[in-house]
């Protein structure tokens, strides 16, 4: 029976049990489409990133002798829809059987759904062999529950997979070590140079610029850094084991002016292109940590494991959980556009400058710069998380959907109401000042709330608890805050609201 399988840009794992074995009557399909580069406004080494690891991934199934059927995104008979290629391709070789995996996104998911529903033919849909969890399995683990905690879903996961357990206790006598993994970098510790590919990518620099397709930040060299391979994964991955892991946990949350990547692992991009799995990157780093357990101290293994088998797998359940009323929510009643210059890093505040300017630069930011700057930023000057979603989608390398969403609506920008975090991720410049070096060379003053130099997100901070008390002010976790905006001046409070008032009417001047 001649049978057509989809292959979706984020579905790149070579180790799925579809190409085991070769078979004639199979042929394998993926597609660059204006579908997917257009839906949202992408950064240009996002959608470098895309077509690069696609091709390359058709290269590797064409020397396993898999048949496959490739349209570049300037191709004739691509039609740019991905229901039209698809329709066009089963006509064409007579097709019987149309089988796919299943989507990360529910807008693909919904539209694959729909196809196969109208389809003459037999149609399956199948596991990406991915993730820890299937689909449902965080919304089953709270059933009947009134919230979604990540810890106990993350001590469960522990539990289940059997890692940093001893005797079905921690091991080291603690489940979390994130009160270690908040030092600020100072320079002391050396950082290694970054592991680095060269992927030839001019000629689909040269395809993207004739097929003139929109795109936000810049990519000024002619090689693709991140990992597009399996093969070149796993060498990441070893890399950062070997220089990276001994100091991960420590610094993880720092931010420094000179440094963009500081001891990250780089892998986000691989692993959600599904280069290479969480049950890889995990296996690899806990046997390093066993080999090298008397030079890693626990907390710089706890703080990574906690990234992929915590908040990873628990971002992707909470996405199937609640889509697709999820994409809308907007709890806050926030309506304020996202400002001119998120996309072009002309800010004088220091720690936006370089956040931003590192993410236009590089497609990347780790997760605090997201979080606790642009993001706070956004929250604190009451943007539309439509618009706050739509720059996080495009313009990192890393962002897929179901991951992007949940941290960005949720995490972020608190839309939800507190279905991911208990409490809004705000601060006024204290945070900022205690894990990095931004404040230090600032045109403002951190220690002001009012006054022309005076830190934006001092009296953001402060108009952001007043403006929302209605939604915030009985959160157990924002009393002792809220004890305190009680007992301010009144005079002073009106001060700090009316400077916070102008910054929001008048963003891009600061």
């Amino acid at each position: 029976m001649k049978t057509l399988r989809l292959i979706l840009g984020d579905q790149l794992n070579i180790k799925h049990s579809w190409f085991k074995e070769t078979n004639i009557n199979i042929t394998y399909c993926l597609f660059e489409m204006r579908q997917e580069t257009d839906y949202v406004t992408h950064h240009i080494q996002k959608v470098i990133g895309f077509f690069a690891a696609m091709r390359q991934f058709s290269e590797d199934l064409k020397s396993e002798r898999h048949n496959v059927i490739y349209f570049k995104i300037n191709d004739k008979n691509n039609t740019h829809s991905l229901t039209e290629n698809l329709s066009k391709l089963i006509e064409e070789h007579h097709i019987k059987n149309f089988e796919y995996i299943f989507p990360d996104e529910y807008r693909l998911d919904e539209q694959l759904q729909k196809f196969c529903n109208k389809l003459s033919i037999k149609s399956n849909a199948v596991s990406a062999e991915h993730f820890y969890t299937k689909r449902e399995d965080l919304k089953n683990f709270f059933h009947g529950k009134k919230q979604y905690i990540m810890e106990n879903f993350y001590r469960d996961m522990r539990k289940k997979h059997n890692i940093l357990i001893v005797a079905d206790q921690p091991e080291g006598g603690k489940w979390n070590y994130d009160k270690s993994n908040r030092n600020k970098w100072k320079g002391d510790v050396e950082i290694p140079n970054y592991k680095l590919f060269k992927n030839d990518v001019t000629e689909i620099v040269k395809n993207i610029k004739y097929a003139e397709i929109k795109t936000i930040g810049i990519f000024e060299t002619k090689t693709f850094s991140y990992p597009i391979s399996r093969a070149q994964a796993l060498e990441q991955l070893k890399y950062f084991c070997k220089y990276l892991l001994i100091h991960f946990g420590d610094y993880q949350d720092a931010m420094h002016t000179e440094q963009e990547y500081l001891f990250h692992s780089r892998l986000s991009f691989a692993m959600n292109f599904k280069l290479i799995s969480p049950k890889d990157v995990v296996k690899t780093v806990m046997n390093y940590y066993r080999k090298h357990a008397d030079a890693i101290d626990i907390s710089q293994i706890e703080g990574f494991v906690r990234q992929i088998i915590g908040w990873r797998e628990y971002m992707r359940g909470m996405y199937w959980a609640f889509m697709p009323e999820y994409k809308n929510l907007n709890e806050l009643n926030n309506t304020n556009k996202l400002t001119e210059f998120f996309w072009t890093g002309d800010t004088k505040m220091n720690c936006l400058k370089h956040a931003i300017t590192n993410s236009l630069d590089n497609g990347y930011a780790h997760h605090i710069q997201r979080l606790m700057i642009t993001g706070n930023y956004a929250l604190l000057t009451q943007t539309n998380p439509d618009e706050v979603d739509d720059w996080y989608l495009g313009i990192y390398v890393d962002a897929i959907e179901w991951v992007q969403l949940t941290n960005t609506r949720g995490m972020s920008q608190f839309a939800d109401g507190g279905k991911i975090a208990t409490k809004p991720y705000v601060s006024s410049s204290s945070y900022i000042n205690k894990m990095s070096n931004y404040c230090e060379d600032c045109t403002y003053n951190r220690n002001k709330k009012i006054g022309e130099n005076a830190c934006p997100f001092n009296s953001l901070y402060w108009n952001f608890l007043d403006e929302k008390r209605e939604q915030l002010g009985n959160n157990f976790r924002m009393k002792m805050m809220y004890s305190l905006l009680d007992k301010m001046d009144k005079q002073d409070l009106q001060n700090i609201k009316e400077r916070a008032q102008h910054i929001i009417a008048n963003q891009d001047e600061y």
